[in-house]
Formats: C-alpha cells, structure tokens, sequence
C-alpha cells in the first residue's frame, strides 16, 4: 500500500508546533558548532555579508583492473574496478572537486544568512549532469539559536559521514554503506527491460535535496551539553531540478553532545545522534510505479586531544541500488552478442551495514586513520543479497593550514553469503581488486 503525500497544511501545522515549543526553551545557549550547525549558519556577532571560500582536490585512484572471472561478460572489464566516477580506467588522475562559494549575513538583514557553492570537479554531483554544478543555495532566518529556518537547496540532515564537508573527510572515498545507501542515484527504471543500460537520469543527491528545514540547538543542561534537532521536508529529487513526483521527503535529526573542551569544527566532545528519511520515488520505465525508500540509523562520535572514534548503523528499505548485470559495464554487450549490461535497482529491496572507524594524531601534522565498513545489499532474497567488507588505512599529512596530502589503502571483499563458493556470482565478486587512493587538497 502506498502512503498518501504529505499534505500541505497539516505538515506546517506539525511543523509550527515544533517550532514554538523550541522558541520558548529560552534562555538561550552561546554558539556551539556541530555539523548540522556549522554548515550554513553564522556566528554570533558575525558582521560579514561575503565570506568567499573554495577547495581544490587532485586525485589519484587505482585498482589491478581485473577482468570478469565468469558469467555472460567473462574477460570484460569488472565495473567495480574502475574509477569512478566515468568508471572508464582501472588507474586515474583526476581533479575531484574544484569547489568555490560564499556565505555571510545578508547586507541590512542580519537576521538573515545565505550560503551559496558551485562544484566544476569531476565528482558525483557533475557526472550525469553538467560539467559546473550547484551545490549550495540557501537562505537561512534566524529567530534565534534554538529555532532557525532554512529553504533552498543544502546537506540534508543525517548520516554523520554524509553531513561532513567535502574538504574535512578523513578519507579519500566514503564508507561503502554511507554511499550507496544514502548518497542517492536515480534512476527511470528498475534494469529490467531489454538492450538497455538504464543510465542514472542525473547526477546523484552528494547528500543534498531542495525543501525547507526548521533546526536549532536547544538550551537544556547548560553549556557543555548540546541537543540539536532538524525536521527537513524536501522534494526528494536531487539537486538543481525539480520534483517529479506530487509525493515530499521527510527528514528527522536529533543529537546530543557533551562538549569537552576546543571550538569550531576542532571542538572536542562526545555525540550521540539519530536520523530518519523517507520519501516516494517514480519510475517512469521498467517497473513503473511508486515506491517508498526509507533510510534511517543511528551513532556516536567520540573527539578527544589527539583521538577520534565514530560508528554508525544504518538500515535501507526500498530503492536499492544493485549493481550491474553480471558486474560488466553499463551499455556492454555481452560475449554471445544478446544482452546489454544495465544498472539495476530493488525497488523494494532491503539493505543495512555499519561501519566503526579511528584516527589517531602521531604528531600535530600527521595523522593515521583506520576503518571498517560493511554493507550487507538485497538481504530479503539469497540471489540478491551481497556483502562487502572493506578496511580503509589511512594517512593525513597537513602541510599547512591550507594544504593537505592523504593516502589510502583499501582492502575490498565482496561475496554472496547464501549462494555456494562456486556459483557464478561469487567467481565474479572474487575479482573485486584492492584499492589505492591519493589525495592532494588545497583550501582557500
């Protein structure tokens, strides 16, 4: 059964309550940065109205370039190890992001913030879509440090990897779970039609949408405790274009942190947080229809002088992404010459995974990281579900305040747990390659 759309005047009136409940929490709190905050949002007693900003990332990607080991494109190149995002060559230099934008206090309105980001990298958000992307665009009113109001398009609030900034993540590539779980594809059918390669219809959400968000950090505890909630409606349709559907996305976001100690983005505490989305999303090709996805989870994060740890489970219900036909490229025909190689999608799959990862500062300048991740795909059925393990090792070198040079490893497991060893689909995951991954950063 399909859920009716979340209609307009009962939301706002859910929405406004929460709101007035927030308002009237006062007093009110001194800024305190987190993520959901620092995005987006002024300080107090900031009187700039054009802060420019921008990062430049270089990067370095390669696998062995294995070849499929068996199934109808045995001898082809294996999807999974090239880079992506052409997913053209097993071994690549390429300019990540070349990111420029600007925020600050609309000149007369300071109540009022702005914060504006295009992106001409090759990345996520420009493949499938234009070579110069909008990123960020967003207006932000605030009544107060526990009740703000932001419309446009920006980060939508949730998985704690996913909200992070481009240029602050520990790693050269996200968790496996984090991307493709919540880092959304669309698509206009679900692979099942015949000689064709359902291609993405755009580029992929980079963890934004376009809607309106009511969020805040709550004054209870005193100042060395931080609640911060976000209710987000949104059209669930990725970014710089516009809803395909009469249906909206809901977001919910709550954390709470016990502060230790530093400031800004380097500030030193203790999180615990929770998160929930769902939406409706149309296929207009094969499997035409709606259907509801459903993304929710939950973590912690533990920064302390020279350590940090963090952890997230993350549950996926409907709109799975789900490989290729037989693990060859998209558009490929196969050896006998009668099928093309498609993208697939489990319009009601199932997924879930988690990973757990550290870092450690040996010196001011250098820092080791280690993760794991592991995401399990297409768990209501033995065919479709695949799981992969990947340990990530890492090393951040900072030059200065604005260079950054980070060096990865990535051992990368996959197999069908409920099929035998020998069955065609786990010969073709034994081929997945380790991954080496190098990144040159510099900030501005």
């Amino acid at each position: 059964m399909q859920p009716p759309p979340l209609q307009g005047r009962a939301l706002s009136r859910r929405l406004s309550l929460i709101a007035l409940a927030a308002s009237l929490l006062a007093p009110l709190p001194s800024y305190a940065i987190n993520w959901l905050i620092l995005q987006g949002t002024e300080p107090p007693k900031s009187t700039n109205t054009f802060r420019p900003w921008g990062f430049v990332q270089l990067e370095y990607q390669s696998t062995d370039g294995t070849k499929l080991q068996a199934g109808p494109w045995q001898g082809q190149p294996m999807f999974a190890n090239l880079i992506g995002p052409q997913k053209t060559e097993s071994s690549e230099w390429l300019i990540k992001r070349a990111r420029v934008g600007a925020r600050g206090l609309v000149p007369e309105l300071p109540a009022f913030n702005y914060a504006l980001a295009i992106d001409a990298g090759i990345n996520a958000a420009t493949e499938n879509a234009t070579p110069i992307q909008l990123i960020d665009a967003s207006l932000t009113y605030s009544f107060n440090p526990a009740l703000r109001l932001r419309a446009g398009q920006f980060k939508t609030p949730g998985s704690d990897e996913g909200m992070q900034p481009a240029f602050r993540l520990n790693y050269v590539n996200t968790s496996q779970v984090v991307n493709q779980l919540v880092n959304e594809t669309f698509f206009d059918g679900d692979g099942t039609a015949p000689n064709t390669s359902n291609q993405p219809n755009g580029a992929r959400s980079v963890y934004h949408d376009i809607g309106i968000q009511l969020f805040g950090v709550l004054p209870v505890g005193g100042e060395q405790w931080e609640h911060t909630y976000a209710v987000m409606v949104g059209n669930g349709n990725g970014i710089t274009r516009p809803d395909n559907n009469a249906y909206k996305d809901l977001y919910l976001y709550w954390s709470t942190e016990r502060i230790l100690g530093g400031k800004g983005g380097k500030r030193d505490g203790l999180k615990v947080y929770g998160w929930w989305q769902q939406g409706m999303r149309t296929l207009t090709g094969a499997g035409a229809g709606n259907y509801l996805r459903t993304r929710y989870g939950g973590g912690a994060v533990l920064r302390h002088k020279r350590y940090r740890l963090s952890g997230e489970l993350i549950r996926a219900e409907g709109m799975i992404a789900n490989g290729t036909d037989g693990g060859a490229v998209p558009g490929s025909l196969d050896n006998a010459g009668n099928r093309i190689a498609s993208y697939n999608l489990l319009p009601d799959g199932e997924a879930n995974g988690w990973y757990l990862e550290g870092g450690f500062n040996i010196l001011p300048t250098l820092q080791l990281d280690l993760r794991f991740d592991q995401l399990n795909r297409g768990t209501e059925s033995r065919d479709t579900e695949r799981r992969f393990n990947t340990w990530t090792l890492g090393l951040q070198y900072r030059i200065d305040k604005r260079w950054r040079l980070m060096a990865n490893y990535q051992w990368q497991d996959a197999e069908a747990p409920r099929l035998p060893k020998d069955d065609v689909p786990n010969r073709i995951l034994d081929g997945l390659d380790n991954l080496v991954a190098l990144q040159i950063q510099a900030v501005f």
